[in-house]
């Protein structure tokens, strides 16, 4: 489970299995910061009125943002035990199981999409771009929030969080022994530059990302020509 990369079926076994811990994990983590980041990446992309599909939804936390930003939100997820809990909070929200790969979607229906800490663990990542960029409007915006490599100064601190003491403390918690993927899951996973050059050719254009944290979450936005 170490190595990083995981079949499609064993993705969702896990998300299935550290769904009860989910949300304590991503407090822990990032300190709360990522209910801040997921707020900042709604409020990128998101417009009042907007149809806005949040995939890889989890609990549901960034289409919750995408909700309180004025859009009419719909969640997507393949983890059925992730979405039971984003169901409990929000009726409001459409919550869909289905996989990112092969959206239950028709050509065109959102004005914007979301990703929040979920695109690295798709197994053809140009693939669900296209998806994304499928279902998205001309004109439309996708905002993509991932953990990524930071450099400098905050790279021990990095490698000392993610590789020790975030698997350690999923052991600690029922489920969480999961997390041991992580750490090599973000090792594996490409920099902002090659992300971006990899939307750019699944059809997006005006790719451009922030760093937040310290450089260890890469916040992507890009749009799909008119």
């Amino acid at each position: 489970m170490t190595s990083g990369t995981l079949a499609p079926a064993a993705v969702e076994a896990m998300f299935d299995r550290i769904s009860p811990v989910y949300d304590a994990m991503n407090r822990l983590m990032t300190a709360g910061l990522d209910r801040r980041w997921r707020r900042l990446t709604a409020e990128a992309v998101v417009s009042p009125g907007d149809e806005v599909l949040d995939a890889c939804c989890g609990t549901g936390d960034l289409a919750l943002a995408a909700e309180r930003a004025g859009g009419e939100a719909t969640g997507l997820d393949f983890a059925e035990r992730m979405l039971e809990r984003a169901r409990r909070k929000s009726s409001s929200v459409a919550w869909v199981r289905g996989d990112l790969l092969a959206l239950p979607f028709d050509d065109e229906t959102f004005d914007a999409a979301t990703v929040g800490f979920g695109i690295r663990n798709v197994a053809d990542l140009e693939g669900g771009l296209r998806e994304l960029a499928r279902v998205l409007r001309p004109g439309g915006r996708l905002g993509c929030l991932e953990i990524t490599r930071p450099r400098g100064a905050l790279r021990p601190f990095f490698r000392l969080w993610f590789d020790a003491l975030v698997p350690l403390a999923g052991r600690l918690l029922p489920g969480g022994a999961a997390y041991a993927y992580l750490p090599a899951s973000v090792r594996r996973f490409p920099g902002p530059e090659d992300l971006a050059a990899s939307m750019r050719r699944a059809g997006f254009t005006e790719v451009e990302w922030r760093l937040f944290g310290g450089g260890i979450v890469a916040l992507h936005t890009a749009r799909i020509p008119t």
